[in-house]
């Protein structure tokens, strides 16, 4: 089944550590590119959330982030790192030994560095697991979110891919009309020039003529096209990549097309074909 690369997952959930939300949101991409923002005690989890989500997902530009609740929410204490500390007040009193005007340092700047203070201790195996669930129910969420959308630019593309083939059959249909005005035109400027000429030469110039105006090989290669994106459309991998090469093909029929038009009607159903060309394919960018 179709699938869209753009879409939105989430849950939230409750541990011993607080509260937290799970965010999964993605858009087009040519290839997987994941980003995960997790908290320090949930960076152990990285390398499986990769993996889960890359047995899913195999296009498109995923941010993945967990947002959680404050120390002073969750009622923790803050930890204090003491090593790091004694080798900060070393480096003071280097400094202080070096440059005797050298201020006292604000205590209140000094729980500034990096690291120097913390929240609790990092989350156990156990919150992790809890985590890692709550996190599943958001990828289920994205996922799901992934095939409604990608249902939607199914029934979509398969309308507009309907539209081109009666384009094409009316073309086709027509088609005989106007090779057959285009000799009368031949014919009747001849005899307005009340000249003789050679019925041989004549016969085989409305040949040369009909061929130049045949497209009997583009229509045909035109219904293939359309034939072939309807069973790509229900193929269950990934298959962005494949129709937007179908569609590349379709344009280039369709500009021949155009370019052997000899007529008002041939010309406007030209263009409408590859308007339609064109909306399916700003479609198809967001297909995975």
């Amino acid at each position: 089944m179709l699938q869209s690369m753009t879409a939105f997952g989430q849950s939230l959930g409750t541990t011993e550590h607080g509260t937290f939300r799970w965010e999964i949101r993605s858009v087009n991409h040519r290839f997987l590119d994941v980003g995960l923002r997790l908290p320090e005690g949930l960076r152990p989890m990285e390398s499986r959330l990769r993996d889960i989500i890359g047995s899913k997902v195999s296009r498109g530009k995923l941010e993945v982030f967990v947002k959680l609740a404050d120390a002073s929410q969750r009622g923790g204490k803050l930890v204090l790192d003491q090593n790091l500390l004694h080798q900060l007040s070393d480096v003071l009193d280097q400094v202080q030994s070096v440059r005797s005007d050298a201020d006292q340092v604000d205590p209140l700047k000094l729980l500034q560095w990096p690291g120097l203070l913390s929240d609790d201790a990092p989350p156990d195996v156990a919150v992790q697991e809890r985590a890692l669930e709550m996190f599943l129910v958001a990828f289920d969420d994205f996922l799901q979110t992934r095939l409604r959308e990608g249902s939607q630019l199914a029934e979509l593309l398969l309308a507009r891919a309907d539209q081109l083939s009666l384009l094409v059959a009316k073309l086709r249909d027509h088609r005989p009309a106007v090779v057959s005005r285009q000799s009368e035109k031949l014919i009747n400027k001849l005899e307005q020039l009340n000249v003789e000429h050679d019925s041989g030469r004549l016969e085989q110039e409305l040949v040369y003529a009909a061929q130049r105006l045949d497209i009997d090989e583009e229509l045909d290669r035109l219904d293939a096209h359309l034939h072939e994106f309807r069973c790509v459309l229900e193929r269950t991998e990934a298959v962005g990549r494949r129709l937007d090469f179908l569609l590349q093909e379709l344009n280039r029929e369709a500009n021949t097309v155009s370019s052997k038009a000899c007529d008002s009607a041939t010309t406007a159903a030209s263009i409408d074909m590859k308007v339609l060309i064109e909306q399916m394919r700003e479609q198809v960018q967001n297909v995975e």
